[in-house]
C-alpha cells in the first residue's frame, strides 16, 4: 500500500508540473464546470460540505471524483501549501491515478 501512496503522489507532482493540475476549490470547481477536468480528488480531511459538493457537481458533469489522501498530502506532492481539492486536465495522468485508487 505505501508503494502505491508513493506512486500516486509522484503522479500528482508530475502532472502539477507539466500543467495538468489545477487546485483550490475554485479553480477546481472551474475546470469541472468547463469540461477539462478528468478526475477530481479531495482531500479525506476536508470539510463534509466540501466533499458533499464535489460529490454532487462531479455526479452531474460525470467527472470520476474520489477522495484521497489529506490536504497536507496533497498540497505536499504539489509543492504547495495545503490543498482540499484538485482537478487533473490530462486523460494519462488521471488514468493511471485511477488504476492505481482502485488497486
Amino acid at each position: 500500500m505505501e508503494q502505491t501512496n508513493k506512486k500516486i503522489l509522484s503522479l500528482l507532482g508530475l502532472a502539477t508540473i507539466s500543467g495538468n493540475v489545477v487546485s483550490g476549490e475554485f479553480s477546481t470547481e472551474k475546470s469541472v464546470k468547463e469540461g477539462s477536468s478528468k478526475l477530481v480528488i479531495v482531500a479525506s480531511d476536508a470539510s463534509d460540505n466540501t466533499k458533499k459538493e464535489f460529490r454532487d457537481m462531479c455526479k452531474y458533469y460525470h467527472v470520476p471524483y474520489t477522495v484521497y489522501g489529506t490536504k497536507e498530502t496533497l498540497g505536499h506532492s504539489m509543492g504547495k501549501e495545503m490543498r482540499a481539492s484538485l482537478s487533473i486536465k490530462d486523460d494519462g495522468f488521471a488514468n493511471s491515478i485511477a488504476k492505481l485508487l482502485q488497486g
